[in-house]
């Protein structure tokens, strides 16, 4: 019997925490279901514990915090995350679960984008994760269609091998690229979104929180692809200097003398800067190779570990039953 978990990050949830819980109850009658409270200031963890809920204090402030929080306490072979919002339908979370169990995926994604009420995104909202769902997809080669979806389910290979380092809003975007980036199996499914209950209000900040996805989704693609970020770069200065060269190669070749030194010179550092930004690409692009193969093998033997495990439980078992 697989263990199933649900937990659900919260802050000033009073109004929809006890629908999220009883949902969740409802679509996973065996699972259980924790409610990591994030210094709400209203009557979140009480409605979450009347609904049945284990609620567990996370006192570092930020959706990213509680989810690695919630990350390193519970135990489960297969995690949902779903917000408190009740904007997502639980009763699709069977089939979230089915995937990570049946399919052997290790993250499953319930993507928005297909289905869903017309207030349910705020203004910008929408382009904005299409936006960098596009630039997630183009540079790191794997199609992502909706990559701030909050709804999702998780192996447990990967919630324990995962290292995630963003703190806020990013947590989404942490969770899609360090999939991707350390080769884990993702897969999507459409899922119905609705807009929050009346008196419901979102945290996001549009602009301030799009800004710092933006600024972490840059921070990943230079440490995660590096020829591909410093090739960019080299490619950039290149193509300047190849600009200003232009007049000191013309004078060159008519007066067979320079007249513009200046620009000679900043074609030339141009150039030599774009031949450094390269090869310091390809020599953290080597470095990462090196580091992927090591998490290769320490997933490995996590994986052996693991099945070694359940082994040893199931003979313990046997021994008891007999």
């Amino acid at each position: 019997m697989h263990e199933v978990a649900v937990i659900i990050p919260c802050f000033n949830e009073e109004l929809t925490i006890a629908k999220v819980v009883h949902d969740a109850r409802r679509a996973l009658p065996e699972a259980r279901i924790y409610v990591f409270d994030n210094n709400s200031t209203d009557r979140t963890a009480d409605e979450a514990r009347t609904a049945g809920a284990e609620v567990i204090h996370s006192p570092r402030q930020g959706k990213g915090h509680v989810v690695r929080h919630a990350f390193r306490v519970v135990d489960a072979d297969v995690i949902v995350m779903v917000d408190g919002d009740d904007t997502y339908p639980m009763d699709e979370a069977p089939k979230l679960v089915s995937l990570v169990l049946a399919e052997n995926y290790d993250m499953v994604v319930g993507t928005r984008l297909s289905h869903f009420s017309a207030e349910a995104f705020r203004k910008f909202h929408l382009f904005g994760n299409r936006f960098l769902s596009r630039t997630v997809s183009s540079f790191f080669g794997q199609e992502v269609s909706d990559m701030l979806s909050g709804f999702r389910a998780f192996s447990r290979a990967f919630v324990e091998q995962v290292p995630l380092h963003s703190g806020g809003f990013e947590i989404e975007t942490d969770l899609t690229l360090q999939a991707i980036s350390k080769n884990y199996s993702i897969c999507e499914t459409p899922i119905a979104y609705r807009h929050r209950p009346e008196g419901s209000f979102s945290k996001l900040k549009t602009f301030d929180d799009g800004f710092l996805i933006l600024k972490f989704i840059f921070r990943l693609v230079r440490d995660y692809k590096p020829l591909q970020f410093f090739s960019v770069l080299a490619t950039l200065c290149v193509c300047l200097g190849l600009i200003a060269g232009w007049a000191p190669v013309r004078d060159f070749v008519l007066h067979a003398y320079v007249y513009t030194v200046p620009r000679a010179i900043l074609a030339a550092a141009l150039m030599l800067l774009g031949t450094v930004l390269f090869g310091v690409g390809l020599i953290l692009d080597s470095q990462n190779r090196h580091f992927a193969e090591q998490f290769t093998g320490m997933q490995k033997l996590s994986e052996r570990a693991r099945r070694e495990r359940e082994r040893a439980e199931k003979s313990a078992n046997g021994r008891r039953a007999a």
